[in-house]
């Protein structure tokens, strides 16, 4: 089984049409989910880059592997993976598979894609490499224009400096792109490939539709800024939410915007999605061509979402919404009929179907259930709820993260914790975890967390201990977490 994993960096679930969205233009990866299974409650084990990829490498949450920021925000964490980890990659190796990663790596410092087996150029960092000597190369070779933009959309920080660019006008044809030139590079990975005969693992990750959004002006003006509709969440006032939230939304500049560049920002991410759309379709036709896709399974999915304005923030950080933390899923096997799946699933979850589907043992991915008999439309005892974890960027800032199927549970120990009524409020404006009403909820999530926690072994249920009497949850909100844990 040769097997074909496509995934996007910081990607909004909403900006599909196989999702909902109707006015952005998907019709590649709408027809890969109309012929595999479309999970609707996927989600990241992490909003950040780099130690989700790694949950995806190892199959292990971020806590176990412990590659927990990005490197160019790094506070003090491990920079690599230890040198004992287990990976998906060295077990396909031994299976005789060829291993191909072509695009954003994000894994580490010292380690590369190569260093774990990968075919392919090394593509470090955490946006297009455009000074990168393989790219360069490609537009020389074809007379195409070097990278310049124009036009730059960013804000005002706090200080009175400018902020991070969001958005700008690219001034080349859609050939040059570095999304066409991966897309180009993993197509004369598959040539070759299939020419070899050998089963393959082959993956195209592409940088975007992170921001900055840099795009030809086909695609930074394909929509129409009317089309539109803001997020609810914009109307986000931060009351009764942790304060790194109101901070966070202050150093991405959201307020000095105005609205019509909002709409305008959201307008080009979508152009961006489009873009990127267009160059999984040349990927996927091509495979078609080479008489490929009765061998092999593909994958579409994301490492995290983006928030475009949504709670008035930009990026992803340190707020455990539903914008960053459900992404994309799809997953096609040959031989599966198509369908839609409900049970909540994320990124970790990959890895075992991976090895499962390479007839590998998916035991070592300890954090990780194959997908595979979902897929393949069966009804295996599923867990009822989703765990999520994250640890920082910029700044060090621990949290965790419970939902069931109504609602959400999130634990800031130095902060207030957040407790949601996703039915009632899918927008996540109303903090209801002080609410008495929601008393029995709020306990009964906690009591849950807690004991996940502990038995997977995640010493954040230490934070928890001092601070709630669990089971009883008699929680004052006037005392800080200080006072809670001295008072006893």
């Amino acid at each position: 089984m040769n097997l074909l994993f496509l995934m996007t960096d910081q990607h909004r679930v909403d900006t599909l049409g196989c999702y909902g969205n109707p006015h952005v233009a998907t019709p590649n990866l709408d027809r890969l989910a109309a012929t595999g299974t479309r999970f609707d409650r996927f989600y990241t084990p992490t909003a950040i880059c780099t130690p989700a990829r790694a949950s995806l490498l190892t199959g292990q949450a971020p806590f176990r592997h412990r590659l927990l920021a990005n490197y160019e925000r790094n506070v003090g964490y491990l920079e690599d993976l230890r040198e004992d980890a287990f990976t998906f990659p060295e077990a396909l190796k031994e299976r005789g598979y060829n291993l191909g990663l072509i695009g954003k790596w994000h894994g580490g410092t010292s380690r590369n894609a190569a260093s774990y087996g990968f075919d392919g150029p090394d593509l470090p960092g955490w946006h297009n490499p455009v000074d990168h000597p393989d790219y360069l190369a490609y537009l020389e070779e074809r007379g195409l224009p070097p990278y310049r933009i124009s036009d730059l959309i960013r804000g005002t920080t706090p200080n009175g400096n400018q902020g991070n660019l969001l958005a700008a006008r690219l001034h080349q044809p859609v050939e040059a792109t570095f999304e066409h030139y991966l897309a180009d590079r993993a197509i004369e990975l598959m040539e070759r490939y299939a020419a070899d005969g050998k089963p393959f693992f082959l993956a195209t990750h592409f940088f975007g539709p992170h921001l900055p959004y840099l795009l030809p002006d086909e695609y930074f003006d394909m929509y129409d800024p009317a089309l539109v509709e803001l997020p609810p969440s914009i109307a986000e006032t931060f009351e009764g939410k942790p304060p790194v939230q109101r901070n966070y939304s202050d150093h991405w500049t959201f307020d000095t915007i105005p609205i019509e560049i909002t709409r305008k920002l959201i307008a080009v991410y979508w152009g961006y999605v489009t873009l990127i759309d267009q160059q999984i379709g040349r990927i996927l036709d091509r495979m078609d061509e080479l008489g490929l896709t009765d061998q092999t399974s593909v994958f579409f999915t994301s490492d995290h979402g983006e928030f475009t304005g949504a709670h008035r923030l930009h990026d992803k950080g340190p707020a455990m919404y539903e914008d960053i933390y459900r992404i994309c899923g799809i997953v096609r096997i040959p031989g599966a009929a198509p369908q839609v799946r409900n049970e909540f699933v994320t990124l970790t979850d990959c890895t075992a179907t991976i090895l499962e589907l390479a007839g590998c043992d998916p035991k070592p991915a300890v954090d990780s259930r194959s997908l595979v008999p979902l897929v393949r439309g069966e009804h295996p005892e599923w867990p009822g709820e989703l765990l999520a974890e994250f640890h920082g960027h910029h700044f060090p800032y621990p949290q965790r993260m419970i939902r069931d199927d109504r609602y959400k549970l999130v634990v800031n120990p130095e902060s207030v914790n957040e407790l949601y009524d996703l039915h009632a409020d899918p927008h996540e404006l109303s903090n209801r975890y002080t609410h008495p009403e929601l008393a029995p909820v709020r306990r009964r999530l906690m009591r849950r967390l807690y004991d996940l926690l502990r038995d997977r072994g995640d010493n954040f249920y230490h934070w928890m201990t001092p601070m709630y009497d669990i089971g009883e949850l008699d929680y004052d909100p006037t005392l800080s977490s200080f006072e809670k844990e001295t008072t006893g």
